[in-house]
């Protein structure tokens, strides 16, 4: 058939080798070392002349299927797969940075990204430089010789803060650097991050793909279109092989920090892919209804969801992700005290964190994930303490709805 769409493909994706009880599901191999029939054999293994799986630290064949499914949709050069969706910004830029080296990327991030950034990698002689991912001239301006990619969050979190993608990969390929983006917030069965220039794609698995909170996963999409060659750490590397940043990740970077996915959270994701375009149309149709219904109430003193035509980033987010991106919305009241009465009085709604759960959930971001920051911080990365983060479940509308106005009459 010719015109099998690629998420179609990957529910008929064949076993690298056929299962002897002809399983529909790929089987859960929790080995951690193979057997080799001869030491010839186990040589070229291990020195990479086969394709044969040596030790599970290293790839294992749940977890390689997994990653065959995910660019097998997404239609990339490479696919990783890690045990956390820090894991793959982590293990990112590890490989791509270097000491005397820089970020160039928004104060608008999530917390632990900020911190990885400008506590972890510091250490090691990083530098982060921040400025609006908004304005094309301030991203030029930080860009040197030594920026070793722009950072940015598809649809910040919890800021809802949008940059124009192709401006941002146009000025960053200009200076010869590549694009690096947390695309988490829209799965990528709904967006396709290479059509806007994108060059490595970091997930947190653990949201859309687990199937609702089931399991903690991260991914690392390589696109495979950026010329490593510019890259003073990578450079050497992309005479050999065709993506240097896939080739240092998977035979150094990720070996040795020993962040691979589990096979049980494999098998369990690659489940959720099956059914997360059905998902995602549910959970992000939902919230912009909830979004516009929140409007109308007294209490709210507004709400933030890009989907909304009145919204800053409408019409940017329109043409890259279409009318409903993604299923988190924030909306603010009066004060921290209000916010933690609502929060206090709901009834369905669960008081909770992590994104796109079947189950909705929301959190006050100030007071936990960015709750060690300091005041000057928060107000630097546009964290308020009148903010609620809202994750749209499956529940119906009107359920959810119902509950956040009982919360608010209260």
């Amino acid at each position: 058939m010719n015109k099998i769409n690629q998420e179609d493909r990957s529910l008929s994706l064949n076993y690298p080798k056929p299962d002897p009880y002809g399983s529909l599901s790929m089987p859960v191999y929790h080995a951690l070392a193979y057997e080799f029939s001869t030491a010839e054999e186990m040589e070229d293994a291990f020195c990479g002349r086969t394709d044969e799986h040596t030790y599970s630290r290293v790839t294992n064949p749940t977890v390689q299927f997994y990653e065959e499914r995910v660019k097998t949709i997404t239609d990339a050069y490479g696919v990783t797969a890690l045990n956390s969706g820090m894991a793959a910004i982590s293990n990112t830029f590890l490989t791509l940075a270097w000491s005397g080296s820089n970020i160039v990327t928004s104060r608008h991030l999530f917390g632990n990204t900020y911190s990885f950034f400008v506590n972890t990698l510091k250490a090691f002689g990083v530098e982060t430089r921040f400025c609006d991912v908004t304005d094309p001239a301030d991203v030029a301006d930080n860009l040197d010789e030594n920026s070793c990619a722009v950072f940015v969050e598809v649809i910040s979190n919890p800021q809802m803060e949008v940059a124009d993608l192709k401006i941002l990969s146009r000025v960053a390929h200009e200076n010869n650097v590549p694009l690096i983006a947390d695309t988490t917030i829209v799965p990528f069965t709904s967006f396709k991050a290479k059509d806007f220039g994108i060059d490595i794609d970091v997930i947190s698995s653990t949201k859309y793909i687990s199937g609702g909170g089931t399991s903690l996963g991260g991914l690392i999409i390589d696109y495979g279109k950026f010329d490593w060659g510019h890259s003073p750490k990578l450079s050497s590397l992309s005479e050999i092989t065709e993506s240097a940043f896939h080739f240092k990740l998977r035979k150094e970077i990720h070996r040795n920090m020993g962040a691979y996915m589990t096979p049980d959270v494999a098998f369990i994701q690659s489940l959720g892919l099956e059914t997360l375009s059905v998902r995602y149309e549910r959970h992000s149709s939902s919230c912009l209804e909830l979004a516009k219904r929140l409007k109308t109430l007294t209490g709210v003193k507004s709400v933030n969801y890009t989907g909304l035509e009145d919204n800053i980033w409408h019409k940017v987010s329109q043409n890259q992700f279409g009318e409903y991106p993604g299923a988190m919305l924030t909306f603010d009241l009066e004060s921290k005290d209000a916010c933690f009465r609502f929060m206090n009085r709901l009834q369905i709604i669960h008081r909770a964190t992590n994104l796109f759960d079947n189950k909705s959930l929301i959190i006050h971001p100030a007071s936990t994930i960015y709750g060690t920051f300091t005041q000057e911080q928060r107000s630097d990365m546009g964290i308020k303490e009148t903010t609620l983060r809202m994750s749209v479940g499956l529940e119906s509308v009107d359920t959810l709805f119902s509950d956040i106005k009982q919360a608010l009459e209260g």
